[in-house]
C-alpha cells in the first residue's frame, strides 16, 4: 500500500499547481486523475482549447481586413476547420504533456483512475480496466472541478444539442448556432463560429450578457458583437429545445410573455457549470456537501474532516482556473505551517473575446448596493494613438475610486489586450493604490496601457489629458 503526506484528487490547474507547491515544501505527494491526460477541464476541454480556437479564428477575421493596412491577399481565403481543430488539439497535447513533465520533475506520483474515499485517510483508485489500489495519505486535497450544467428539460445528445466540450471539436461550421446562455463560455465560443461564418444567436435569461460583470462592460461588448453580426435575445426564458434531424428548435418566452422560435442546426447549452463530486464517496470520509453540490469548507479551505481540504470549482466562489491555483498554493502552505492569504476581491475575471473584457474589484452596481461613495473615471481606446495605429479602437477603461480616500475599488476594461492589462490593476489594488498613484506612474507611449493612466487621471478631478 502506497503512503503519502499529501494526495490530490484531480489534476486541473488547482490540483496540479497544489501538487507542485506541496512537493516544493518537502511533502511526499501524489495526484490522482481519472482521465489519461493531466490538466483537467481547463487544459483539455476548457481554457486552453477555447483560446486556441479564438486565436485561430481571430487570425482569419484579421485577414479579411489586411487590405486596410495595404496588404493585398490574392485568391480566396478559406477556413479548414479540420486543420484548425487539429492545431487546437496539438496545443492541448503539448500543454498536458508539460504538466506531466512538471509532475516528473517534482517527483510527484501520478495515479490514473477514479479516486474515491474509503476513509478520511484512504483513497481507492479504480483504473479503467476495473482493477484498483488503495492509497494511504495523511492529508488529502479534493480538486475535482466542475462539469457543464444544463436545464432539466433539455436532452443533450452531444451531436446537435451540445455543451462546450462538443463545441470545441465540431466537424463543420454551423449554419446557425443558437446559444443558450450569454455568459463567458457561450460568448467566447459564439465569437469563434461567428468569425468562421456561422449565424449566431444568443438567448439569455438575464437582461444583459456577461451579467456578473459591470453593466458598462456588458453594454459595450453587446454593441461590438452586434456590429460583428451576433444576435441577442436577452430577458428571454428558454421553454424548450427540440431536435428533428439536423434542425434544432429553441423556443423562449420574452418579458412580455411572447414566445419566440429560433431554428438552427446546432444549439450550444451554456448555462454555467456544476461542482463535480460524482463517485467521490465523500460521506465515507466525513466530508459534507452543501445543497448546491459544493464541498463545505472553512476560511482555510478545510472540510468537515480536519485533514481533508477542497479547492477550485468544487468549493464556493468564482469558477476560475487562477482562483483554483491560488487556493491550491494556499492549502499547501497551510499544511507546511505558513500563513498565506487570498483576497478574493482581487481575483480578476476575463472574457477572451475580441475586444477582450477584464475586471477586478467592485462593480458600480455593487458599490451602489453597498452604499459606498465613489467616483468614476473612464477613457476610451479610440483616443489612444496605439489603438488607432493598430485599428483596435473599440472599448474603454473605467476606474472606480473611493470618494474620500481615492483608493481604487474596481477597474473594468474592454479593449485590445485587456486580459493582460488587468494585471496592472490587480497589482495596484493589492497594494491599495489610489487613483492618483496610478495617474502619476509613467506609462510607455504609445501603448494600450496608457488607457489605465488616463482613466486614473479622469477619476482624479477629471484630469484626463487626451480626451
Amino acid at each position: 500500500m502506497s503512503q503519502f503526506d499529501v494526495t490530490i484528487i484531480g489534476s486541473g490547474p488547482g490540483g496540479y499547481v497544489s501538487a507542485i507547491r506541496c512537493a516544493q515544501l518537502g511533502f511526499k505527494t501524489a495526484i490522482i486523475e481519472k482521465y489519461s491526460t493531466l490538466g483537467g477541464t481547463c487544459l483539455n476541454v476548457g481554457c486552453i482549447p477555447s483560446k486556441a480556437l479564438l486565436a485561430s479564428s481571430h487570425h482569419y477575421e484579421e485577414l479579411q481586413h489586411f487590405a486596410d493596412h495595404g496588404i493585398e491577399v490574392s485568391g480566396d481565403v478559406k477556413v479548414n476547420l479540420e486543420k484548425m481543430i487539429a492545431r487546437k488539439q496539438a496545443v492541448v497535447d503539448q500543454t498536458s504533456g508539460g504538466v506531466k513533465f512538471l509532475m516528473d520533475k517534482n517527483n510527484i506520483t501520478v495515479f490514473n483512475g477514479v479516486g474515491s474515499f474509503e476513509s478520511a485517510t484512504s483513497v481507492k483508485v479504480t483504473k479503467e480496466d476495473g482493477s484498483s489500489e488503495i492509497i494511504e495519505s495523511k492529508n488529502i486535497i479534493i480538486a475535482t472541478g466542475s462539469k457543464p450544467s444544463s436545464l432539466p428539460f433539455i436532452k443533450l445528445d452531444k451531436e446537435r444539442i451540445i455543451t462546450s466540450t462538443e463545441a470545441l471539436k465540431l466537424k463543420e461550421v454551423p449554419k446557425h448556432l443558437v446559444i443558450i446562455g450569454g455568459g463567458v463560455i457561450g460568448i467566447e465560443l459564439g465569437q469563434v463560429y461567428l468569425r468562421l461564418g456561422a449565424q449566431v444567436s444568443v438567448v439569455e435569461f438575464m437582461d444583459r450578457i456577461i451579467p456578473g460583470m459591470d453593466a458598462a462592460l456588458s453594454k459595450e461588448l453587446t454593441k461590438v458583437l452586434k456590429k460583428q453580426g451576433m444576435k441577442f435575445y436577452t430577458s428571454h426564458k428558454v421553454q424548450s429545445v427540440e431536435r428533428a434531424g439536423d434542425v434544432v428548435t429553441v423556443k423562449a418566452e420574452n418579458a412580455k410573455g411572447e414566445i419566440i422560435t429560433l431554428e438552427g442546426d446546432y444549439s450550444l447549452v451554456s448555462v454555467g457549470r456544476r461542482p463535480y463530486t460524482d463517485g467521490l464517496n465523500a460521506e465515507k470520509a466525513g466530508v459534507k456537501i452543501t445543497e448546491r453540490g459544493q464541498i463545505e469548507v472553512n476560511n482555510h479551505l478545510q472540510t468537515s474532516a480536519s485533514n481533508i481540504y477542497a479547492i477550485g470549482d468544487v468549493v464556493r466562489g468564482a469558477m476560475l482556473a487562477h482562483k483554483a491555483e491560488e487556493e491550491g498554493v494556499l492549502v499547501a502552505e497551510i499544511l507546511a505551517g505558513q500563513k498565506p492569504h487570498i483576497d478574493y476581491n482581487l481575483i480578476p475575471g476575463v472574457v477572451y473575446t475580441w475586444p477582450e473584457v477584464a475586471a477586478v474589484g467592485k462593480t458600480e452596481e455593487q458599490l451602489k448596493a453597498e452604499g459606498v461613495a465613489y467616483k468614476a473615471g473612464s477613457f476610451p481606446f479610440k483616443a489612444l494613438g496605439r489603438a488607432r495605429a493598430g485599428g483596435d479602437t473599440d472599448g474603454f477603461v473605467k476606474i472606480l475610486a473611493d470618494t474620500k480616500t481615492d483608493e481604487v475599488l474596481g477597474v473594468h476594461m474592454i479593449g485590445a489586450r485587456c486580459a493582460d492589462l488587468i494585471a496592472e490593476a490587480v497589482t495596484a489594488m493589492e497594494f491599495r493604490a489610489s487613483a492618483e498613484d496610478i495617474s502619476r506612474m509613467s506609462h510607455a507611449h504609445p501603448t494600450f496601457a496608457e488607457a489605465i493612466k488616463e482613466a486614473a487621471l479622469a477619476a482624479t478631478d477629471n484630469r484626463a489629458l487626451h480626451v
